[in-house]
């Protein structure tokens, strides 16, 4: 027991300060994309696989941040940024071009839902069809690094339990009827976050007639995350932003 409680104090802090302290990820880390141009954006367009931009903008919606239109274009037309803060209230925010970006302030919540659920907040997290990235780095929330617990966020088995839904993966025809049920048994009021490109606007299986496409198609969405899978602090930033968990 001794040793135990000795190698814990050894160890010390393992969580990070974020959001009080900046927290920067990795320069071969695919984050927020900057249209430098719109020079090559046409020719970017002809080799993207998802069919994510068009009139030299991105849709982050659709992208899987392969990073073929920087290189096609030689980091002329965009540059993937580091920056993991991406996420927004709406689906037409996540469209960005040489003029207009995201601000990681663009997903800040209305003052009621900060009042309504406070520091206490319950997901249910509910896999529509995914391939189990997105749900991987959901879990890693719960490691020391992250802790998503100490916001008050926690993820329950019961969407009788909830608050909302966290929503991962396209939606599958097969699992539209069990993600119509979870909804209507989470108590309203009741927040929908998409997480993931397939979430959004159903990922590299947009044009595959087994899906339905984006949560939105069936749902309420007040919340979008962007990636492929996002990176557990894409999706961290996105509910401490939205309910305004670090004051």
């Amino acid at each position: 027991m001794y040793q135990i409680l000795w190698n814990r104090f050894k160890q010390g802090k393992r969580t990070h300060a974020y959001p009080k302290a900046p927290l920067e990820l990795p320069e071969m880390y695919r984050g927020l994309p900057l249209i430098q141009g719109s020079d090559k954006g046409e020719e970017a367009a002809t080799h993207c696989p998802q069919q994510a931009i068009f009139s030299s903008s991105i849709d982050l919606g659709k992208c899987i941040f392969c990073g073929e239109c920087e290189q096609r274009s030689n980091s002329e037309f965009v540059r993937f940024s580091n920056c993991f803060e991406m996420s927004t209230n709406t689906r037409e925010e996540l469209i960005v071009s040489e003029y207009r970006s995201i601000d990681a302030k663009s997903c800040l919540g209305r003052k009621s839902i900060r009042e309504l659920f406070g520091r206490s907040f319950q997901l249910r997290q509910v896999s529509a069809g995914g391939c189990n990235a997105c749900e991987s780095d959901i879990n890693v929330l719960n490691t020391p690094f992250f802790d998503l617990a100490r916001f008050g966020v926690q993820i329950v088995a019961s969407p009788r339990h909830a608050d909302g839904l966290m929503i991962t993966g396209p939606v599958t025809l097969n699992m539209k009827h069990a993600l119509l049920k979870t909804y209507n048994a989470t108590p309203a009021p009741k927040l929908v976050i998409a997480v993931g490109s397939c979430a959004i606007a159903g990922g590299p299986f947009y044009d595959s007639p087994e899906v339905i496409g984006g949560v939105d198609e069936l749902l309420p969405v007040d919340l979008f995350i962007p990636g492929c899978p996002p990176h557990p602090m894409t999706i961290l930033s996105a509910i401490v932003n939205y309910l305004s968990l670090h004051h």
